[in-house]
């Protein structure tokens, strides 16, 4: 019985840790700025085109400040990010662990770090299949110790995607919220039954909390599937992103207040951020949750820049605590979702929302949203926070996903982006 026991514990802890897969999660409290992303293109999806040179770029940082060994493999995911039933031998060619043999010891910067970096996929290990991935890079070679995990996709374009952002058809929408619109050619594909063989997800600025799936196409028309169901792809447009400059830890920026460089980190306070609900909008450029690692004082911002504690702080209306519901900020920083490292902490005596983070050198932009208390299904709302904004400039990706009916996963087969911008009459 104990011996049964034991099992069921162990595949009880494996399936736990399974669930967990596909998302961008960090595991070790000594891992910061992790980055996976097209090559030289810091504000950008991690995409491979199946069977071409296309290359990305990981880094991240081990605060532990001395030299370990990681390495890393690669997880090939189904559409809803679970693990496909395939060997890792029938989606890789070549070897399924590597290591991570390229690295640097930080200097000039006072915090001690160890920046890893690699160019991947390596050649001797390479997708063969289009889907979602999963990078894992753990220590020591033992996969129970996870580093953390990165999504990265690897698409074979066979299908042709259009898209086009509207105003909702809903009077009360209509000034609000962004309809994402699209159809799909899968004349390529030539799926026996498209609503079940074809699938469509859309994401708005690289937020994987409120992604839209599970949706069927409402016209079938030869070869097109069109997704423009009016209550489908609906979206709360929001206001552009605010953003905090911390190139410089020398010079303060607009957006900080003060700098405290006696203490290792250093500590920098930005200026509070006051809920925008009853502002106009207005139009300024933003990077829709993006941001890059940059210093203006230091030639290679990877193992040159330094760290800080920087505090956000966000005001509500009459600096008055939601009672019901929750402040988080999102951005890509933060793995550009909600998550318990995210929600903010009211102070009464300040009337704020405070939340620190321990951030590289660096352009950083951001958002702040509510979500309900009570119910963990509840979305996120700018509503209390940005207001929402039909004229806001947001950027859509929108991936498309076919399985034959001799298929084992979810292929990846078409991934286009928009922009809001392009559409406005």
């Amino acid at each position: 019985m104990k011996y049964l026991l034991l099992i069921f514990c162990s595949l009880t802890i494996i399936n736990a840790n399974a669930q967990q897969i596909g998302k961008d999660s960090i595991y070790m409290d000594n891992i910061h700025t992790v980055q996976l992303y097209k090559q030289n293109d810091q504000m950008s999806l991690p995409i491979i085109n199946l069977g071409s040179s296309d290359l990305i770029e990981l880094h991240f940082d081990d605060l532990d400040g001395y030299v370990k060994r990681y390495s890393y493999s690669f997880q090939l995911c189904n559409e809803n990010w679970e693990e496909v039933n395939l060997s890792p031998f029938d989606y890789i060619k070549g070897f399924t662990q590597n290591n991570l043999n390229q690295y640097r010891v930080s200097s000039i910067a006072l915090t001690k770090y160890v920046h890893y970096q690699a160019i991947l996929p390596d050649r001797g290990s390479i997708p063969i299949k289009s889907g979602n991935y999963v990078l894992k890079v753990f220590l020591n070679g033992d996969i129970r110790q996870i580093a953390f995990t990165k999504r990265f996709f690897v698409v074979d374009n066979r299908a042709t995607i259009g898209a086009q952002i509207l105003q909702s058809f809903d009077n009360s929408l209509f000034k609000t919220h962004q309809k994402v619109q699209v159809s799909v050619n899968v004349a390529q594909l030539n799926p026996i039954n498209p609503q079940q063989q074809v699938k469509i997800v859309i994401m708005q600025n690289n937020r994987w909390d409120n992604v839209v799936r599970d949706i069927m196409p409402v016209f079938i028309r030869g070869n097109i599937l069109e997704y423009n169901g009016e209550q489908d792809c609906l979206f709360a447009a929001g206001k552009e992103y605010r953003w905090a400059d911390l190139r410089s830890f020398r010079l303060a920026t607009e957006r900080v207040e003060s700098i405290d460089k006696s203490v290792q980190p250093n500590e920098i306070i930005l200026r509070p951020d006051f809920a925008k609900t009853s502002l106009r909008y207005t139009y300024f450029r933003d990077y829709n949750g993006w941001y890059f690692i940059n210093t203006t004082e230091n030639i290679n911002p990877f193992w040159q820049g330094d760290y800080a504690n920087v505090q956000f702080a966000f005001i509500p209306e009459g600096k008055k605590e939601y009672t019901e519901k929750d402040v988080y900020i999102i951005g890509n920083f933060i793995n550009g979702g909600l998550s318990d490292s995210a929600k903010m902490e009211y102070d009464e005596v300040e009337g704020a929302y405070l939340k620190s983070f321990l951030l590289k050198q660096g352009y950083y932009s951001y958002t702040y949203v509510t979500k309900d208390k009570h119910n963990i299904n509840a979305k996120a709302d700018f509503a209390q926070t940005e207001g929402n904004f039909w004229e806001t400039e947001n950027d859509y990706t929108i991936f498309v996903y076919y399985r034959s009916y001799s298929g084992r996963h979810d292929e990846l087969v078409g991934i286009t982006n928009i922009n809001s911008r392009a559409f406005r009459r």
